[in-house]
């Protein structure tokens, strides 16, 4: 391992997308992204991906250099087309409009499509709520989720992140979850490190439980809580994909795959005044009192802060580095 400043880790991954084709805006904000998730321990979300955003961005998977159109086609709808370019930088266009929109009407939505994969989602609702508003997001990925009993590969992890404001600019409660019972970046890691994963993440092929993430990579990844947990991921992909005009999940080519079409994925964001409700200020710190006074527990995302300086693997640092400088 190799301590590294988070910072560097964003003029690392800055300079290796701009070096690979994207405009110096659209790279700004996706090493943003990037050294964001690696400040919160999100590995999955953070130098993990650089390569795959690298690569694609020469193979056109992604439009490193488009401008999104923000259209309002209703006072509290702000429609976003991503034009096939990065998830943050569509996001970044819709935002200011879609926090005015709340503010004026009470509540709002916010819907980008034909986007790249937005990898961690709560990096946007998060933006919402340091702004003042509570923020509920989905988006949609390639097809990875059976149905219960099922093998077929329907929907994505398709996660969920919910951020409600603390009224100085942070997060009372940040929360940032797939709807299967783990990422799918969990069951590649460890079929890279030879290790078995727990039952009840997977089945194979034959849609049997397995422990093998060899044999879950070739079979499909299950719901959190089973029907429970389907049910949400079917929300999630109707709001991602429905009401954003993007690709069902089951049509969506591997993520990280180099080539292909582009992803054309779709994030739906809901944005709500809290000002609305004047005792939601006191409800929230009744219940985050009331929680706070059980030993060990905590309201999701308290107490969590962003390093400043982080560990990477040794040969993930470099390869970051020669994805910079060659």
């Amino acid at each position: 391992m190799v301590e590294v400043r988070v910072e560097t880790i964003e003029d690392v991954a800055r300079q290796a997308l701009v070096r690979h084709g994207a405009s110096g805006e659209a790279a700004a904000l996706v090493a943003r992204a990037v050294a964001e998730a690696e400040s919160f321990g999100n590995r999955i979300c953070g130098l993990y991906y650089l390569e795959s955003y690298c690569v694609q961005l020469r193979t056109g998977r992604v439009n490193g250099t488009v401008t999104p159109e923000v259209t309002r086609p209703r006072p509290g709808i702000v429609a976003v087309d991503a034009k096939f370019g990065f998830a943050q930088v569509a996001f970044a266009a819709g935002l200011p409009e879609a926090l005015e929109a709340a503010r004026s009407q009470g509540i709002a939505s916010l819907a980008v499509g034909h986007a790249h994969t937005c990898t961690a989602l709560g990096h946007f609702t998060r933006q919402i709520a340091e702004a003042g508003l509570m923020a509920f997001g989905a988006t949609n990925a390639t097809p990875i989720v059976a149905a219960p009993g099922g093998k077929r590969r329907v929907i994505g992890t398709n996660p969920m992140a919910f951020s409600v404001p603390d009224g100085q600019g942070g997060c009372a409660l940040h929360l940032d979850q797939s709807t299967s019972a783990v990422a799918l970046g969990r069951i590649t890691m460890a079929a890279a490190a030879g290790e078995a994963i727990p039952e009840g993440w997977a089945v194979d092929a034959e849609g049997q439980p397995t422990t093998d993430p060899n044999a879950a990579l070739k079979g499909a990844l299950v719901s959190s809580g089973g029907a429970k947990g389907w049910g949400i991921g079917l929300m999630v992909e109707l709001m991602a994909a429905g009401l954003t005009g993007s690709r069902l999940s089951v049509d969506v080519a591997p993520l990280k795959a180099p080539e292909g079409p582009p992803h054309d994925l779709g994030q739906y964001y809901i944005l709500i005044d809290p000002g609305t409700a004047p005792e939601f200020a006191g409800r929230l710190a009744q219940l985050a009192g009331v929680i706070g006074e059980d030993p060990g527990t905590r309201m999701p995302g308290q107490g969590q802060s962003p390093a400043a300086q982080v560990d990477v693997p040794d040969a993930l640092w470099a390869q970051a580095e020669g994805l910079a400088h060659g």
